[in-house]
């Protein structure tokens, strides 16, 4: 099944490159479907009480204990459904921006789009750490060139400051990832199945530095600060389809891999590095908050704004709580499913207005409602209002910080109020205020472009409502991650029987 949904859209990316450029997009679109389809009967196999699942293993490169090794748990599974739910959205949406004379045609967009899809699946399913670093590496193969081929003037220069720091990374997780090795072979037959190394006696200094190596990789591809920079200048250039490809489905690697493997294989290393990454984590709430305030261009503003969030989901992680986790893992579906129909939306306005600077629009309002409507619904959920999906997944977060320390809630609330300001200006500056004249008559959303952001809608409502069945996913991986990990949640403060009988005598 797993190999199916991997093999499908990398089979679907080809015939797309070899199909006439009339069928191409049908094509693509159709793979798309396909792959959904088959997530979601791969989702109604899985159960949520049973560990890892639809696992498949085979021998790869026996001398290095290498495998062809696939499944299935509560994490891979959302991050799995996200993935095939956001690319054919985006297919649709882009259904007519790589258009542009100065790309490479709508054939090779739809073709590298399936081709990222089918990697990060790969990614997704992986059980198999040098399995898991080969797909890591080769996602950056098709973004690479989703970013170069389309979209603005400048965007190769972004495309290639985004291959750099990926690629950096990569070199770093490649260390690490010998070290494994080396560590496996010296206690026995060499191994990189997850289910061996878990169990592997790491010793306290080679667990923290090859921890190090992982945690690097993850925090650029993430981001997290420091090492943010390229993703501003990536989702200013490239397309809105492609930053949402990139910023929603690509970067979830990095907060996925801290869970998957730097908890999940260096549990001592990653307590013993916890002080240091909540204070990156807060820094990036906070200043990418700040920063995404002052941008006068939409789609950076809207790339900057996930350096908060990420912050976010990496405060979760790294608070080492069941609330947190769980909270990070919603916080990861609901932050991609808010942030791709800002982008999508923003690519809608430049449509109709023909420029990304926020200063030279506004009265939309008037003209084009639906498309305000949704733009404002999108952007309460980016800032978290009660009732949207984004609330439940902070407020766990925000529980887990209280209880790390009151200092580091109390900060990480500070990212809610400027998320408030820098999108309530957002909405403000480009919707509101008097219509232009060359803005009456502007047309508003057609069927097409409405059923590329409607299901996102739709999830934003019915996960902030019932998110039941995101966290019963996301719980039991939670559990024995953290029971791997060691940690155990504080038990609540509860007075002893005779003290609260006798409060209730008082009372009487």
């Amino acid at each position: 099944m797993l190999s199916l949904l991997i093999w499908l859209p990398l089979a679907g990316a080809i015939a797309v490159a070899a199909a006439p450029k009339n069928l191409s997009r049908v094509l693509g679109l159709g793979v798309a479907g396909a792959t959904l389809v088959v997530a979601v009967v791969a989702a109604f196999q899985y159960d949520v009480d049973g560990g890892m699942q639809l696992t498949e293993t085979h021998t790869w490169i026996e001398a290095f204990g290498v495998h062809y090794a696939l499944g299935l748990d509560g994490l891979g599974l959302l991050m799995v459904l996200l993935t095939v739910a956001i690319v054919p959205l985006v297919l649709v949406a882009e259904w007519h921006q790589a258009d542009d004379p100065s790309g490479g045609g709508a054939r090779s967009y739809v073709a590298w789009a399936l081709a990222l899809e089918a990697l990060s699946l790969a990614v997704f399913c992986a059980t198999d750490v040098f399995l898991f670093y080969v797909v890591f590496e080769a996602t950056l193969i098709p973004a690479y060139f989703l970013v170069g081929s389309f979209g603005r003037e400048g965007r190769g220069n972004a495309a290639l400051k985004f291959l750099m720091f990926q690629l950096a990374g990569g070199l770093i997780l490649l260390a690490s990832v010998i070290g494994l090795y080396v560590v496996s072979a010296e206690q026995g037959k060499p191994s990189y199945l997850l289910s061996d190394l878990a169990s592997l006696d790491i010793g306290t200094d080679a667990g923290r530095w090859l921890f190090l190596g992982f945690f690097t990789a993850f925090a650029i591809k993430a981001p997290l600060f420091p090492v943010h920079t390229w993703l501003a200048d990536t989702t200013e250039k490239a397309t809105p389809g492609t930053s949402v490809l990139l910023v929603c489905v690509l970067d979830k690697i990095g907060t996925f891999g801290m869970l998957r493997f730097c908890l999940g294989i260096f549990p001592e290393a990653s307590q013993w590095a916890t002080p240091v990454v909540v204070t990156l984590a807060l820094i990036s709430i906070v200043y990418g908050a700040l920063i995404a305030i002052g941008q006068d261009d939409l789609l950076r503003l809207i790339g900057l704004t996930s350096l908060s969030h990420f912050g976010f989901i990496t405060l979760g992680i790294f608070a080492m709580s069941s609330q947190g986790s769980s909270g990070a893992i919603l916080y990861m579906v609901n932050h991609g499913v808010g942030t791709a129909a800002l982008f999508l939306i923003a690519g809608y306005i430049h449509q109709r207005r023909g420029t990304w600077s926020i200063r030279e629009l506004g009265g939309l309002e008037k003209a084009t409602p639906v498309l305000a409507g949704l733009f404002l619904v999108a952007g309460l959920a980016t800032l978290g209002l009660p009732g949207l999906s984004s609330f439940v997944s902070e407020f766990l977060v925000l529980i887990s910080a209280f209880d790390y320390a009151w200092y580091v809630g109390a900060i990480a609330v500070t990212g809610i109020v400027l998320a408030a300001i820098y999108v309530l200006w957002m909405y403000q500056r480009t919707m509101t205020g008097p219509t232009p004249p060359e803005v009456e008559g502007t047309a508003d959303l057609g069927v097409r472009e409405i059923g590329a952001v409607a299901p996102l809608m739709v999830a934003l409502l019915l996960f902030g409502f019932f998110p039941g069945p995101l966290l019963d996913a996301a719980n039991p991986f939670t559990s024995d991650l953290l029971a791997h990990v060691g940690v155990v949640d504080d038990a609540p403060d509860v007075p002893p029987a005779t003290e609260v009988h006798a409060e209730t005598e008082d009372a009487n």
